[in-house]
């Protein structure tokens, strides 16, 4: 390709969207990945794209939001440009209710979607059929919102390198060089280039594992019970997920936590019973200090910019979360919120 605009380290969920709404504008850009695409967390199975609570509201669940929302436009964009489905559909969410203090709670959760929510996604509180895609509920209640969306996390970075490709954009696996600024979003191992000559880290990597059953539930919502994500995909599969760890022996290997993860599911959904399992993943989950996405300037280095931090909610904000960046980087633009930013997690 010609001289790049600018050039994006690491081919995640981060990379690749940032690389995608450069692209779109029309710059020329190189995305360079050392080992594959998806060969962090992005690679994984679950891909839950769900709300924050709709109560005690603070900016990132307002960028959540808006990522939330601007979601379907923007995927369908990406899969229009390149030919590829990520994915993804809006089919909403199943929570059990436990007792009469959280049936409260749902209900006051309810009328506080109302208004931040802003009338374009519903939190209910509804009662449960007894249905067999249901978990089980011992007030008799279930919580059901409509915001809650799925994304197959490999077919969506397979989905954004097919756009990307077609507006001329470059894939470099291994070493290339570099033109123009550059973002850094390059995970577990951004956060450690980060934390060098800092007092403490700026983040960590938690480790996380999942699997993938042979079940076909593609227009049934997601379930969150007990901790536990149970995604059903459109191709036929249902994603369970998943842990996390802070502590480990072997960050992309799997072990007794995750046929645990898999037994607690099947007992909180008994149709999932034979459903056997295809494929297992673990992998590192970068998490910022501030607890929220790290986006913007690279302190102390011009022209480099940082896109990470994504943790449990990567895929979620990616859609808002790269084209804030592209504001910034392309246009010079900046509208990223100061929890944000890099310097919040010092």
């Amino acid at each position: 390709m010609a001289t790049p605009d600018l050039t994006v380290h690491g081919a995640g969920i981060f990379g690749l969207s940032v690389a995608w709404a450069a692209a779109r504008r029309g710059a020329r850009v190189r995305v360079i990945e050392v080992a594959r695409p998806g060969a962090g967390s992005s690679g994984g199975l679950v891909g839950a794209l769900a709300p924050h609570v709709p109560e005690q509201w603070n900016v990132k669940k307002a960028f959540q939001l808006d990522s939330l929302l601007m979601a379907a436009d923007w995927w369908g964009a990406v899969q229009a440009a390149g030919g590829l489905s990520p994915g993804y559909a809006r089919t909403g969410r199943l929570q059990p209710v436990a007792d009469e203090a959280a049936l409260a709670l749902a209900r006051t959760r309810a009328e506080g979607a109302t208004t931040l929510w802003q009338g374009r996604a519903e939190w209910q509180v509804v009662r449960a059929t007894g249905a067999a895609w249901e978990p089980a509920t011992p007030s008799g209640w279930l919580i059901r919102d409509t915001l809650t969306a799925r994304m197959h996390p490999r077919q969506a970075l397979a989905a954004l390198i097919a756009a990307l490709q077609a507006k001329g954009g470059e894939i470099v696996i291994g070493e290339g060089e570099a033109r123009g600024p550059e973002v850094w979003a390059t995970g577990a191992t951004g956060l450690s280039a980060l934390s060098r000559g800092r007092n403490r880290p700026v983040g960590a990597a938690v480790k996380g594992q999942a699997a993938l059953l042979r079940f076909d539930a593609a227009s049934r919502p997601q379930i969150f019970t007990d901790g536990l994500h149970i995604i059903p995909h459109g191709d036929g599969t249902v994603a369970i997920g998943s842990t996390s760890e802070r502590e480990w022996d072997a960050p992309d290997s799997t072990d007794a936590r995750l046929e645990a993860l898999i037994a607690k599911a099947r007992a909180a959904l008994p149709v999932l019973g034979t459903a056997p399992a295809i494929d297992r993943w673990a992998g590192l989950r970068p998490r910022a200090r501030s607890r929220a996405p790290m986006l913007g300037s690279w302190p102390d280095r011009p022209g480099h910019f940082v896109a990470n931090g994504g943790f449990k909610i990567g895929f979620g904000v990616a859609p808002k979360l790269a084209e804030t960046l592209a504001d910034l980087v392309l246009d010079g633009r900046d509208m990223i919120p100061d929890a944000f930013r890099v310097e919040a997690s010092f």
